[in-house]
This record gives structure tokens, sequence and C-alpha cells, in this order.
């Protein structure tokens, strides 16, 4: 049993990827940048904002406007507001572990707190809440994790990650950790050998 579980937030503990990526397609379409739902989740999910906004800038040809992420930031905490569920399972998982657990995000410190306080999550971790924007090192890059466990005091062989994106899970194996992918529908193809895969979140309380 790992000493310390560091789980990603997006998709991985709420219900926001198809939410936020929708927020982001209609942003765009605002801006007659058009992506389908289905295209924005396979090329973003799990990425870097700036990375990913520069991916649509060259796509496009365009510049995006100088205020589209504070735009963009705006319109996202209110779909949360209005919208954001914990994943099936999550409540209850988080409740039952009785080891240390953080979250390692590469949300911005305030969107992580949001996403946690809308689902009644937030308890569970309390102030261990983990930001790649804090330390500038964004998934797959494994200084996130880490970074995470050395300011909690574990050695990396002692952690456990999950998550539900390919570069969070090269992160996390980069990192030297336990990787379990939760992945409720698609397995990825390209998905390592050394990764176990969970369709429930229910399924990881036997390994944590």
């Amino acid at each position: 049993m790992p000493k310390l579980t560091l789980f990603d937030l997006d998709g991985t503990l709420v219900d926001s990827e198809i939410l936020s990526n929708q927020v982001l397609v209609d942003v765009l379409a605002e801006q007659g940048m058009n992506f389908s739902l289905d295209e924005a989740v396979k090329r973003f999910r799990g990425g870097k904002m700036a990375e990913s906004l520069a991916d649509v800038e060259t796509h496009f040809d365009r510049k995006l406007p100088d205020d589209f992420v504070l735009h963009l930031r705006q319109r996202t905490a209110q779909a949360f507001e209005e919208k954001l569920q914990p994943i099936d399972g999550a409540l209850d998982l988080v409740s039952s572990i009785n080891s240390q657990i953080c979250i390692a995000s590469n949300g911005p410190p305030e969107k992580i707190r949001l996403s946690l306080t809308i689902t009644g999550l937030l308890p569970f971790f309390g102030d261990r809440l983990f930001s790649a924007y804090e330390i500038q090192a964004w998934k797959p890059d494994p200084e996130l994790f880490l970074s995470a466990a050395r300011k909690l005091g574990f050695a990396a062989s002692d952690c456990a990650v999950v998550e539900d994106s390919l570069p969070g899970i090269h992160g996390g194996l980069a990192a030297g950790m336990k990787v379990f992918a939760y992945f409720p529908d698609t397995i990825p193809t390209s998905l390592p050998d050394d990764v176990l895969v969970v369709r429930h979140l229910s399924e990881l309380k036997a390994h944590l």
C-alpha cells in the first residue's frame, strides 16, 4: 500500500473535462475558431493551457486576444459553479483512504480549490494542494509529483499516482511512482504496460 497517493483532479476526481472543453469550444467559436468537442478533448486533455492555446493559434494561424485566458477562466469558473460534479465514487474513495492523500494538478491553484469546494472534496485534502503553476513545471514533467512528495516527506517509491491523461501517467512513471490510470471508457493504445487501469474509482480501494 502506498504511504502517499497523489490524485490528479480534472477528469480523475471531478467531472470537468467535458465541461471545461465545452467552454473552450464555445469561447473559441466566438473568435471564429471552430473545434468540435470531441476534437478539443482529444487535443487538449491533461495538457498545459499555454501549450493548448499555442496549438490553437498555430492551427488557425491567428493570435488570440490578450485577455482570452482571463475570459476563458471566468467562463469556466461560472460553468463549474453551475454544473461541476465529483466523478462517481470519488467522495467514497477519498473518505476511505487511511494513508496520506494530496492533489497534484496542472491547473492553477484557484481552479483547484474552486473545484474541490464545489464538489465537497476539499475537506479530505486540506492544504495538500499542489499546482504546476506554483513550481512552473507541468506534466508530463515529473517535478510536480516529486515536489509534492518531498514537501509532504515521502520518497517517490512510497507514492502512487492516480491519473486520467497520458501526460499525467507519463509524469508519474518518470517520477518513479506506481501509476493507476482511470479510464472508464476507451483505453489509449499507447498506454504504457506498467500501469494498472481501473474503470471505476471504487476499484482503487483494494490498492490504496
